[in-house]
């Protein structure tokens, strides 16, 4: 069991994020649309898993398939076709969820890089939870303190992932009325 670690925040994920995006960009040319930091290492301050998030979006489905071409192509590990979990509320059609998922190569940073599909809305829930989250610090706080909590009852990472998908629902539901609010577009 891979044991799940939860580290004080680091406030070089930005630049190391910045630098990995610049290499992904590199690779992908012109099927990215956008490539952004996302997931908890996105937020200052925020304690999280010591791996970066990375959304690359792109126009249509038939481009996750050419984006996980390229980057199998350069050496990352493409990992089985995955949907992230629907959020109550949102749209519950399969598209909406689809996402591609690939991983770095072999002895480099940890990255989990995000394949998903512009205006869908698993692409739009990772950018408005973590733009609500730098907005909010201290519930970004409260979400912080809940993940190190849930670290420390040893679950597999697939428990800890589902323990935590309502949680996140839970501050990505206000976030929404925040978005409506303040007219933030992503």
């Amino acid at each position: 069991m891979t044991e799940i670690v939860i580290v004080t925040p680091d406030e070089t994920w930005p630049a190391q994020y910045q630098k990995i995006a610049y290499a992904i960009g590199g690779e992908l040319g012109g099927p990215a649309q956008r490539i952004d930091h996302i997931g908890s290492t996105s937020v200052p301050g925020l304690p999280a898993k010591d791996v970066l998030d990375i959304q690359v979006t792109v126009a249509a489905e038939p481009e996750l398939a050419a984006v996980a071409e390229r980057m199998v192509a350069a050496d990352w590990e493409l990992r089985p076709p995955r949907r992230d979990h629907p959020v109550p509320g949102l749209p519950t059609d399969e598209g909406q969820w689809v996402k591609r998922m690939l991983v770095e190569p072999m002895y480099r940073r940890r990255v989990n890089l995000h394949v998903r599909v512009a205006g869908r809305a698993n692409q739009r829930y990772a950018l408005l939870f973590r733009d609500y989250l730098r907005a909010h610090p201290q519930t970004a706080r409260a979400y912080g303190a809940f993940k190190q909590h849930a670290a420390a009852l040893g679950l597999e990472i697939g428990d800890y992932s589902d323990l935590k998908d309502p949680v996140c629902d839970l501050v990505y539901l206000p976030a929404e009325e925040w978005a409506a609010r303040t007219g933030w577009a992503g």
